[in-house]
């Protein structure tokens, strides 16, 4: 068995129907078991250790924001070699213009980079993955019990829509409007939580 490390990113953390839908099929632990799950806001230097292949690319800044604005759910999972690559499969393309139709992504990704999950990609990541988040977080207990179902509306496909739209540059302020309306909808933030949410989300199609 391997150790990988797992994050909601706040894409998912926080849109509960994407959330509840990614979770259902976590928990179900098929060929895998869920070690430890918390709450924690990785600090910008975590992010950018984290994402250090990325360094240089033009939407490094963006994505240690987005990172780091808002806490996560982290956790630990293990699993055999061959349960994670399904589950990485399970989860589809980093890309959500090229995700599978049914992966986790394809179902509930936004666009480009807001592709809801971490998941390290291959036991011997995981294994680097945890020890390095193990030195600002416990990765040993299940602190965090998510749902599986909630009555906060799925707008997904709409949301995609509008981030093309945005990212395409028509429509733009209307557009941006309306994704923040529906965004809130999906979500139980408020004031500057929201706020920030709404920031990263934007500042990934710009």
């Amino acid at each position: 068995m391997t150790d990988a490390l797992l994050i909601f990113k706040p894409d998912s953390a926080y849109r509960l129907a994407a959330r509840a839908g990614i979770w259902g099929w976590l928990s179900s632990e098929r060929d895998w078991k869920i070690e430890s799950l918390e709450w924690f806001q990785p600090p910008p230097e975590l992010i950018e250790n984290h994402y250090d292949f990325l360094q240089g690319r033009p939407f490094f800044p963006w994505l240690v924001d987005f990172m780091s604005a808002l806490p996560v759910v982290v956790g630990r999972i293990t699993a055999s070699t061959e349960a994670l690559r399904q589950m990485r499969h399970d989860l589809g393309e980093t890309q959500i213009a090229k995700s599978r139709p049914g992966s986790l992504r394809e179902r509930y990704g936004i666009f480009g980079g807001l592709n809801c999950l971490h998941l390290s990609d291959a036991p011997e990541t995981g294994a680097a993955e945890v020890r390095r988040w193990s030195d600002f977080v416990q990765l040993d207990e299940v602190k965090v019990h998510l749902d599986d179902s909630t009555e906060k509306p799925d707008h997904t496909f709409h949301l995609r829509s509008l981030a093309t739209q945005i990212a395409g540059g028509i429509h733009i302020d209307l557009a941006s409007q309306m994704l923040r309306e529906l965004i809130a909808e999906e979500c139980e933030l408020d004031g500057k939580k929201l706020d920030a949410l709404w920031r990263i989300t934007l500042g990934a199609l710009s």
